[in-house]
């Protein structure tokens, strides 16, 4: 199961969502003050700086460009 952890506006967060759509994967998509706080996503990601943040089987793979290059 791969979680999109992102916010409003974001482009890398909307070209994750297309990404997993195009090659027909389910995921879940999570929005920053909707389904998790500020502090909750450092906590689950400490050192993040950019948005989005994807996991992948609970395993932390980065943003975009690393879900990109997994599938």
């Amino acid at each position: 199961m791969i979680k999109i952890y992102g916010k409003d506006n974001c482009g890398y967060c909307n070209m994750a969502k297309q990404l997993c759509e195009q090659k027909g994967l389910e995921y879940e998509y999570l929005s920053l003050g909707l389904d998790y706080l500020q502090d909750e996503f450092f906590k689950m990601f400490p050192g993040a700086r950019t948005f989005p943040q994807i996991t992948m089987e609970g395993e932390n793979i980065g943003g975009y460009t690393e879900l990109r290059e997994r599938l």
